[in-house]
């Protein structure tokens, strides 16, 4: 029988050797909901509080050093504190840090995503993933004029309200909002053909790596059946390459899967791991943002979109160093090896403790799964469908997870909570030993409280 969190040594051992984050957290209670600022930095028994960051390594407000897996939730391919992207953001600060004007960063910016996005003929800054989704469909609805969404449970498309909930609804999300989106199991041909032919469909929305950047993959192939039955019945693809964008390759999973979407939203990795996100797509679709003249009067945009900090010079700045970094060198191909020696140095521990986990991914990342099964579970069962996507994503007791993170950070670690990692390019040879030696460690944790 497992032992409970309250019981656990693991967690014990963890506070023993974080009382300033602690401290702080005691204080954040006091102000935030459940302290914290962001759902995925919640931690029992209180999270990990950061003072500073540099290169594949960040340290806590008592000192501990950890390798970094979180990558600033996906947006430091580059890694902490880039010496690139560290000149570029103080040169701007000195000139400014907020316009209210157009400047020419913006437009040097936009070029460098059209140049590496293949579907990118037209861009529009906004601020984060979610509101360039949230435009994004906008847009779709205003082109097609057809009022419903189709999307795929579990994927992930930020927090507005219509992409937020999941089927049937949750509190806060209006009625017809949640008849006006269609949610469909993920990777599901038949559903989706089904859904289309069934409703005025104005756009499809998914991550086009599968839910989570892979954690429930999305094959290939899916992606181009999915751009076929879109274009003939003229419902707009749109995939939101938030995390895929640019880490996958230069040109996101449509480039290396050479699928053309009609729209594309980024963010994370395009503004350097500082505030920014970008819609891209079709020039006739984003015309819809445009001003028009018509005998000579001006007409105001179909879809009006404004927001105080859209491509604010700062986020220009390190938006253009990073990508300068994705096409000119080999940072996305170095963030890959890393995230395949990772995987497998796990498995290689998967195996020698005879568990039955699995350590999954393709591209700068790692994914575990904590299988409950009596045979184990490989890779090759995840993408082939085997496992239902239920027990991927969200099938982990919420205290094995904790439990999970909190070993690994006594181990000098910092992973996600899928579980899992995304891996930059400048993770090193010392950093995939460290983490695989902890990793073996954490089994032999969790082993000690009856969780293997």
């Amino acid at each position: 029988m497992p032992t409970t969190l309250a019981e656990s040594t693991i967690l014990r051992t963890y506070a023993e050797r974080t009382p300033r984050s602690r401290a702080l957290y005691e204080r954040a209670r006091r102000l935030l909901p459940n302290g914290v600022t962001h759902v995925g930095r919640y931690l029992e028994p209180h999270p990990v509080y950061v003072s500073h960051a540099r290169g594949s390594r960040k340290w806590d407000a008592d000192g501990n050093e950890y390798v970094d897996y979180f990558g600033g939730h996906g947006a430091l391919l580059a890694g902490h504190n880039h010496p690139a992207v560290v000149e570029a953001v103080q040169r701007q600060v000195a000139r400014g840090a907020h316009y209210g004007a157009s400047h020419e960063l913006e437009v040097e910016w936009a070029e460098l995503i059209r140049e590496l996005v293949p579907s990118a003929e037209a861009v529009r800054f906004t601020v984060t993933g979610t509101e360039a989704t949230l435009l994004g469909l906008r847009m779709a609805r205003a082109f097609t004029g057809r009022g419903k969404v189709l999307r795929f449970a579990t994927h992930f498309h930020g927090w507005h309200d219509h992409v937020s909930f999941p089927a049937g609804g949750a509190p806060g999300i209006v009625p017809g909002i949640v008849e006006d989106v269609l949610i469909c199991p993920p990777n599901d041909v038949a559903r989706a053909r089904e859904l289309l032919d069934a409703n005025e469909v104005a756009a499809v929305i998914l991550e086009p790596t599968g839910a989570t950047f892979g954690h429930v993959p999305t094959p290939p192939e899916f992606l181009h059946e999915l751009r076929a039955m879109t274009e003939s019945r003229g419902v707009l693809l749109f995939f939101d390459e938030v995390i895929s964008g640019f880490r996958v390759s230069p040109g996101g999973a449509q480039g290396l899967y050479g699928i053309r979407p009609d729209l594309t939203s980024l963010a994370k990795i395009v503004a350097g791991g500082y505030p920014g996100a970008a819609i891209v797509g079709r020039a006739d679709v984003l015309s819809a943002l445009a001003y028009t003249r018509d005998d000579g009067a001006i007409r105001s945009p179909r879809v009006v979109h404004q927001g105080t900090y859209n491509a604010g010079p700062v986020s220009a700045a390190a938006g253009i160093a990073t990508l300068k970094l994705v096409r000119d060198t080999d940072l996305v191909e170095r963030a890959k090896a890393a995230g395949a020696a990772i995987r497998a140095g796990m498995s290689e521990v998967i195996a020698r403790k005879g568990v039955n986990w699995c350590v999954y991914g393709r591209f700068s990342d790692f994914h575990l799964f904590a299988s409950r099964k009596a045979a184990p579970v490989t890779a090759e069962d995840i993408y082939a469908g085997r496992i239902p996507f239920t027990e991927l994503k969200g099938g982990m007791p919420a205290e094995l997870v904790h439990k999970m993170r909190t070993a690994f950070l006594t181990q000098g670690v910092d992973i996600v909570g899928w579980p899992g990692g995304l891996v930059s390019g400048v993770h090193t040879d010392a950093d995939v030993d460290a983490t695989v030696t902890a990793f073996g460690r954490v089994l032999d944790q969790l082993g000690e409280e009856g969780e293997l």
